[in-house]
């Protein structure tokens, strides 16, 4: 099924009709006994999604669908449920009472709105009978709507194969859903079904993408930013802050925590990190991330690395980087190429903020020559020239906790020290 994500709803000529929204349940559908909690965990976060919208909404379950609906505007409430992780499909629909009469006048009232709206005169008409109990079988009920439409509209025909208009009709047991568009969704698992994690956000393609992933394989996500302050300008917190907040839109908000690294990596340097500096700085984020983790309740870490992409990201310097950290670090990019990843960050909205320029940590300090097969030993040497309970403790005195908002006009919301952890 297609269609023009531009066509308004028709307007009722009866009572009982009605515009609403039908979300198509994506993996969840696949779970056993306990899919109810996945179900609900997807309500709460649509719920989520919906505040502010402006009127009243209603939130119902029919046979692996959600069915939307409320008082304000049928594009307003696709465009909330298009940012909600879970769904296969988000649908403009026409709630009708599931009797032959009302839908029949249905089905002639959108086909003959569809058809003053677009180029065109092939129709079809789709229906799935979920009510076994209705009198007509799909094929059969399908059959008579056609009929119908072509006996009020004449100026159609019907076109099985590649028709220019085409309308699902859903009969459920005591409503029916009309619906001729269909968005694509975000699929996956509902954010917040499968943990918490802390995600390492820098301003490039990778990370956000990587967050992306893990929100869509259930993990509630906050964030942490390593800046190179005070030796670098604030650019990169601006571009993690706003990257923050695009994501923030497919999950409940999550937190950016802004961590100032610049004084730390200058203490490896003057330790003698050399062509290991750039390793010996990953895994002092990721020990610092680990410590913050326990404080926010994150059981996992995330980051946008990709093998072989650069010189930090070699398996040798990868597994370096894990023995630093006391959690999981999770990799949903390992096995991806950079124009993948950059595709990816188009689709999901991140690409045009990732090309702002700024200041990265990573580049300071970094030698000529990075090494491609950093040593643990020779690691280890390094920081047993600094006190790394002590550095680490120091870097999350100075933490801020920054709680990015969803209007694009919105300076950064900074707020000292680490709140308590919400419980998921």
């Amino acid at each position: 099924m297609s269609g023009n994500a531009g066509v308004p709803a028709p307007r009722a000529t009866s009572p009982s009709y009605g515009p609403c929204v039908l979300l198509k349940h994506g993996e969840i559908f696949l779970k056993g006994h306990n899919r109810h909690r996945f179900t609900e965990r997807l309500h709460d976060n649509l719920r989520v999604a919906l505040r502010g919208i402006g009127g009243s909404t209603w939130i119902k379950t029919a046979q692996n669908v959600t069915v939307l609906g409320g008082q304000v505007p049928q594009e307003a409430l696709v465009e909330r449920a298009r940012r909600v992780i879970g769904f296969n499909s988000v649908e403009p629909a026409q709630r009708v009472p599931s009797t032959l009469e009302e839908i029949t006048r249905a089905a002639v009232e959108v086909l003959r709105m569809l058809s003053a709206e677009r180029p065109g005169r092939g129709f079809a008409v789709r229906v799935k009978r979920r009510d076994k109990q209705f009198p007509l079988t799909s094929s059969r009920m399908a059959a008579h709507l056609g009929a119908r439409v072509l006996e009020e509209l004449p100026g159609l025909h019907v076109d099985l194969t590649r028709p220019d208009i085409a309308l699902a009709v859903e009969i459920d047991r005591k409503e029916t859903y009309l619906s001729w568009t269909r968005h694509p969704g975000l699929t996956g698992l509902p954010v917040g079904s499968s943990g918490r994690a802390l995600v390492l956000l820098s301003g490039g393609y990778d990370s956000p993408v990587a967050a992306h992933r893990a929100m869509r394989r259930g993990l509630s996500c906050e964030f942490v930013h390593f800046s190179g302050a005070p030796y670098t300008n604030p650019a990169s917190v601006y571009k993690a802050y706003a990257l923050a907040r695009e994501l923030n839109r497919s999950q409940p908000p999550g937190r950016l925590h802004v961590i100032a690294l610049g004084k730390a990596q200058k203490q490896l340097a003057v330790a003698g990190a050399g062509r290991l500096q750039v390793v010996a700085q990953r895994r002092l984020m990721v020990r610092t991330a680990s410590a913050l983790a326990a404080r926010t309740g994150a059981q996992a870490l995330v980051t946008g690395d990709s093998l072989g992409q650069v010189a930090s990201q070699t398996l040798a310097n990868l597994v370096a980087v894990d023995e630093a950290s006391a959690l999981p670090i999770l990799r949903p990019l390992i096995g991806w190429e950079k124009q993948e990843i950059i595709d990816e960050a188009r689709s999901i909205g991140t690409a045009e903020i990732s090309t702002l320029p700024d200041e990265d940590c990573c580049q300071l300090l970094a030698p000529p020559r990075a090494s491609t097969r950093a040593g643990l030993p020779q690691l280890r040497a390094v920081e047993k020239r600094l006190d790394l309970d002590e550095v680490t403790a120091a870097l999350l005195d100075n933490i801020q906790v920054m709680l990015p908002g969803e209007d694009a006009g919105a300076a950064p919301e900074v707020s000292p020290g680490c709140p308590a952890p919400t419980p998921a």
